[in-house]
């Protein structure tokens, strides 16, 4: 089963410049998480932007979502900013039916050491091999359909915001 991996950017990716205090973008580190988990399994990983999710458009949902539907595998997990991947999600989630999408994020810089990510990121990829046709998302160890999916931002959870 081969996963196909986008990176979008958002708080997994960013690093803190230690002169003026502002985090940045510069590269991707999903491959050294992925690496550092020992991750066995058949990948491509994609870099489409670099990019806070506040500053994503419609145009870059637009994009991903033409990524997602071209892809010549039905697994695909999108690295995303936690602030509008809800908002992604169901952008996504409205139009794709036929393959696997976990999206997955975290609250801390992966370069901090204290990250959230690498357990989020692999959770992802293990909800991308075992979840049926939707879209997801993918925190803290739980999964949320697209449609009942929201950030906390009081607890910096996600959180299902009615009870399935």
């Amino acid at each position: 089963m081969r996963i196909r991996l986008y990176v979008t950017g958002g708080t997994f990716d960013k690093e803190y410049d230690e002169i003026n205090g502002h985090l940045f973008f510069k590269d991707t580190h999903v491959r050294e998480m992925l690496k550092l988990g020992r991750c066995s399994l058949e990948l491509e990983i994609r870099t489409l932007m670099m990019i806070d999710s506040e500053e994503m458009t419609p145009a870059d949902r637009e994009m991903i979502r033409k990524h997602c539907s071209e892809s010549d595998t039905d697994r695909i997990v999108i690295t995303h900013g936690t602030d509008t991947m809800s908002e992604t999600a169901s952008y996504l989630g409205k139009q794709l039916k036929d393959r696997t999408v976990v999206l997955v994020g975290a609250l801390v810089p992966y370069t901090f050491g204290s990250s959230d990510g690498l357990f989020n990121l692999g959770s992802a990829m293990a909800f991308a091999q075992t979840l049926p046709p939707g879209v997801y998302v993918a925190m803290n160890g739980r999964c949320f359909p697209w449609d009942n999916v929201r950030k906390n931002r009081s607890t910096g959870f996600f959180e299902a915001p009615r009870s399935s």
